[in-house]
């Protein structure tokens, strides 16, 4: 890529509404993640007695194995969202700003 094209993607408009979208998603799922870890960190030492529990009467499943799973599917979920948004929104408007920068 030369250096004419790359400096009329960073001057494009859209470029930096794309990347502060980005951003901002990027990082509000990434604080989404450190809170369900370090909750489910801060659960396992202050609350123990919670995740020890039973999940019914007679099991042998303690509900701190269904919060952790919970956590990882949350964590694989927020995976999901990115890429979701990233092929429907972000690559439409990457693909639209480096054909205009282009011609």
């Amino acid at each position: 890529m030369s250096v004419i094209i790359a400096s009329k993607i960073q001057s494009n408009p859209k470029y930096l509404e794309l990347v502060h979208r980005r951003n901002t998603l990027g990082w509000t799922l990434s604080a989404v993640v450190c809170v369900l870890y370090f909750g489910f960190t801060l659960m396992i030492a202050y609350t123990p007695d919670i995740l020890t529990t039973p999940i019914a009467a007679g099991s042998v499943i303690p509900t701190g194995m269904l919060i952790g799973l919970g956590v990882i599917l949350a964590s694989c979920a927020t995976t999901g969202i990115y890429v979701y948004m990233a092929n429907k929104t972000f690559d439409p408007i990457i693909e639209e700003i480096v054909r205009e920068a282009s011609k």
